[in-house]
């Protein structure tokens, strides 16, 4: 069994040119439309209810946040430090176009050039998979991900559906999470599936 047993806030940065420098590839880079969750899901994750602002005005966080998180395998009792990553939450409807252009650029500058992410983590309401902005983020991210990089498709609010409607999902998305932040469902399989992969990656490094 994983869990996290540390998390604290780093700094904020306005783009990835003052992101914050590092020699490890670590990152883990939490990015949603606003008002899907993501900020609960950290505070779940890290189970530190005031980690992550949960804001009442959605798209209202423009920095990029910083967090040191460690994980700890409770059978052996190894511990692994990585960098959770907030993104400003994109999909704005109350700005105006030169403020909407201005953050979304600095998401993809920041998703294109930060050598130092390991896992793209990409929210999507359970009531809206479809959306046409979670389409383009989902295939902005497979175009320029790296071989070395990955992509996990997680399902917010699960607990809005019935059990009908979560099997349909599961069936369409076979490779997606799926978690309730509310409900703490799910929260253990993600952050197991964020520990694996950090782990072998650096399994791979010490190897080398």
């Amino acid at each position: 069994m994983v869990d996290i047993v540390d998390a604290k806030f780093i700094t904020s940065a306005p783009n990835y040119k003052a992101a914050p420098e590092s020699d490890e590839n670590n990152e883990v880079v939490f990015m949603a439309r606003s008002n899907v969750g993501k900020s609960s899901l950290l505070n779940a994750l890290t189970d530190h209810k005031g980690l992550a602002k949960v804001s009442s005005t959605p798209g209202k966080t423009k920095l990029i946040n910083y967090f040191d998180v460690t994980f700890m395998n409770r059978e052996t009792s190894e511990k692994l430090v990585a960098k959770f990553v907030d993104l400003p939450g994109f999909g704005y409807a109350k700005v105006s176009k030169a403020q909407k252009h201005d953050w979304e650029k600095n998401l993809t500058d920041y998703i294109s050039n930060r050598e130092q992410i390991k896992i793209f983590i990409h929210l999507i309401d359970c009531r809206h998979p479809h959306l046409e902005i979670d389409t383009q983020v989902s295939e902005f991210l497979f175009a320029h991900a790296r071989e070395d990089q990955y992509i996990i498709q997680i399902f917010t609010k699960i607990d809005k559906l019935n059990q009908k409607e979560q099997s349909a999902l599961r069936r369409e998305f076979p490779n997606a999470l799926m978690v309730s932040s509310a409900k703490k469902r799910g929260t253990k399989k993600i952050i197991k599936e964020i520990y694996d992969i950090l782990k072998e990656s650096e399994d791979a490094i010490d190897e080398d």
